[in-house]
């Protein structure tokens, strides 16, 4: 039987597959031709050479992750929603999220995220610096626990372990408090009470906008937000 024509997004899609299996050095024109079952000229074809390939990967994560979008039933569950997408995001292509780092990508693949949490923001009723802060703060809050998550995935096992180093004294003061330490760490769960708990100190004093106010504009879907200064 003939194999069907192969499409663009058939070789991305294999392609983006193989960059989050091995990483983009375990990408080559010739494994991605022996898993898509086809000729290295029909990918030439449809993608270009390697480096335009990575580009367009690049490009599609960039746009994945443009498609994050809050939900909840206030600005504070919303804000923690794109905080949680975009963790997860994140977590679900590290090679692909490096290949655009490399690009010199990253700010505009953040800047979908960035400005719903401005939309957020100004529907707390918070604007200029302190709304610049509560986005700035969300989005490295995000950054820096994913790279830590990973280093402490891909680290050597320690010794002494948590285990070991979380008794004695600290048993002796505290013995709930040294069980906890020595526990694995619940990533998910931890993950969840640091945003909430830098969100709820983000948002204290903030004072909603009246009913009309740019922050009760809907959301377009493209990033804009009504006339205001983040507007395209």
């Amino acid at each position: 039987m003939a194999r069907p024509a192969l499409s663009r997004e058939e070789v991305l899609d294999t392609a983006a597959a193989l960059v989050r299996a091995h990483g983009p050095d375990g990408l080559t024109m010739r494994g991605l031709a022996a898993a898509l079952g086809t000729a290295v000229t029909s990918i030439y074809w449809h993608v270009g050479n390697r480096e335009s390939l990575l580009d367009a990967l690049a490009e599609r994560t960039v746009t994945d992750l443009g498609a994050i979008r809050p939900h909840g039933e206030d600005p504070a569950e919303r804000i923690a929603s794109v905080a949680h997408a975009l963790r997860r995001a994140l977590r679900e292509r590290p090679h692909l999220v490096a290949m655009v780092h490399e690009r010199g990508l990253t700010e505009r693949m953040f800047l979908p995220a960035h400005r719903a949490l401005v939309r957020e923001a100004h529907a707390a009723g918070l604007r200029g610096e302190r709304a610049a802060e509560l986005v700035r703060a969300v989005a490295f809050q995000v950054v820096g626990y994913v790279l830590v998550e990973r280093n402490r995935e891909r680290a050597p096992v320690q010794s002494p372990a948590d285990q070991e180093l979380w008794d004695a004294e600290t048993a002796d003061a505290d013995p709930p408090l040294a069980r906890a330490l020595a526990a694995p760490v619940e990533a998910d769960r931890l993950f969840a009470a640091s945003v909430r708990a830098l969100v709820t100190g983000l948002l204290a004093g903030a004072t909603a906008p009246a009913a009309g106010d740019i922050g009760d504009k809907p959301d377009t879907g493209d990033g804009s937000v009504g006339r205001g200064p983040y507007s395209q």
